[in-house]
């Protein structure tokens, strides 16, 4: 998708940018010409607003009240046309987009017209949206094309720059929602989300091929030994998830599979990412990571891949029962308790957090497991086995 940085590049007759510079890497999922309020039943996340202070509906103190309202409502910029440029935008307005760092242009009254703006942000959008088309179709080709030939591996390593004599691995980026009231509203936001992804894929270093398939987001990039681009891939989506207009609904993982030299192989390691979809909240890992490999599996994939399941299942059934027994007499959540703890690194405040409940009352329900197993829980190794057969049962009744 296109940024604010890319309307003003267009260098449009009449438009300016007279503030908000540090706000240009916005994405601008399209235009929307302020009339009549309420703006939030006209406005989406990433609009870039026009509006026209024509002495009417709009003098610069409504504007101003204007300009807030829209940045709250998640606007990425603002271009601002005055009836036969009668006066210029007051310095209070420009010193307010600079401290929102929200892009402010100024439209001259005989320069581009707002349909000319439209049209030509339009027409930027599309063609960024037909050659991401245009890269999605060859990465499907490559990882679900019935025959991966020679010439064909040659035509995407020379239009992408690709090194196929290198190993390569898929990601798979999973995005988890929470829906609220409005769910039109949410759909917006969802798809600003998915236009800010597609951006930093695209602007990463390692520059893989990214597409997006059905509800999730793919990608095909080079496995190199220092994890550069897994790293990258971490901070990127660890930062959009941090952004404000998504936090507390929106959140991503990246799930790799396995890397291949053969290109005819990269569709295993598609298969490989998607198997672990449903098992990504279960596997033991640090809750600030975004990135989750094949090889985090660690022992359970050979556990799941042997013969001995009924074997395992009632280890783990004997080693949890006390405990499970008194969660469902109880209504308690010991086995919950014991894998958000670790999980959390063993910090009492995360975890409390975490579970909605006090420090007192964490206190006394690992009390509570040590009394019922006879055990102490500072026994490491004895608490990783526990933790692990509440994870495997879990795996086990997928």
């Amino acid at each position: 998708m296109i940024t604010c940085k890319d309307i003003l590049n267009l260098k449009l007759d009449g438009v300016e940018l007279i503030a908000g510079e540090a706000g240009l890497d916005k994405m601008v999922s399209w235009t929307y010409l302020v009339q009549t309020r309420p703006y939030e039943d006209h406005m989406n996340q990433g609009n870039f607003a026009l509006i026209v202070v024509d002495y009417a509906r709009f003098d610069f103190d409504e504007t101003e009240r204007s300009m807030e309202e829209l940045y709250e409502l998640g606007i990425s910029g603002l271009g601002i046309s005055v009836t036969e440029d009668r006066e210029p935008v007051p310095e209070k307005i420009i010193k307010r987009a600079d401290e929102l760092k929200l892009p402010l242009f100024y439209v001259r009254w005989e320069g581009a017209s707002f349909v000319d703006i439209s049209q030509s942000i339009g027409t930027l959008i599309l063609e960024t949206n037909v050659q991401n088309k245009r890269t999605g179709d060859y990465l499907y080709n490559l990882l679900f094309g019935y025959e991966i030939n020679k010439n064909y591996v040659e035509k995407i390593s020379g239009q992408f720059g690709l090194d196929f004599t290198k190993p390569y691995r898929v990601g798979v980026i999973v995005v988890d929602r929470k829906y609220g009231v409005n769910l039109e509203q949410d759909e917006h936001v969802y798809e600003h989300y998915a236009d800010c992804l597609n951006r930093m894929v695209m602007n990463m270093k390692g520059k893989p091929m990214f597409m997006r398939f059905l509800n999730k987001f793919v990608l095909l990039f080079e496995a190199k030994e220092n994890k550069e681009i897994e790293k990258e891939l971490d901070r990127m989506l660890y930062t959009l998830d941090e952004n404000s207009r998504f936090k507390g609904s929106i959140r991503s993982t990246c799930i790799l599979g396995k890397a291949y030299n053969n290109p005819r192989d990269f569709s295993k390691s598609y298969q490989e990412a998607k198997s672990l979809i449903p098992k990504k909240d279960l596997l033991p890992r640090s809750n600030n990571k975004k990135i989750l490999s094949a090889s985090t599996m660690g022992i359970f994939k050979y556990l799941f891949g042997s013969d001995n399941q009924e074997e395992i299942l009632e280890y783990c059934n004997d080693k949890l029962k006390k405990l499970e027994e008194y969660d469902n007499a109880n209504g308690a959540f010991l086995c919950e308790t014991l894998v958000s703890f670790y999980m959390n690194g063993f910090s009492a405040v995360k975890t409390a957090d975490e579970l909605y409940i006090h420090r007192n009352s964490l206190q006394y329900r690992l009390k509570k497991i040590e009394e019922l197993l006879g055990i102490e829980l500072n026994d490491y190794m004895e608490y990783l086995d526990l933790v692990n057969c509440i994870l495997i049962k879990k795996w086990m009744f997928l």
